[in-house]
């Protein structure tokens, strides 16, 4: 079995017996994405901390 495949039943078998396919589904979709975010910051294409503060500092004042 590939690595990928073997990651996703893993995850699948991690989950609760009354998981319905729209939780697995939505657990891929994050895991997913969690990954995309990962491999962007591992090359260099993340926002540094001060930058987020900067723009969201509206955002977060009371």
């Amino acid at each position: 079995m590939s690595v990928l495949k073997d990651s996703v039943v893993n995850m699948v078998k991690d989950m609760p017996d009354d998981s319905t396919l729209d939780d697995i589904m939505a657990e891929l979709y994050f895991k997913t994405q969690v990954d995309a975010g990962l491999k962007e910051l591992d090359g260099g294409k993340g926002i540094p901390h001060e930058e987020v503060e900067k723009r969201m500092g509206k955002w977060l004042t009371a």
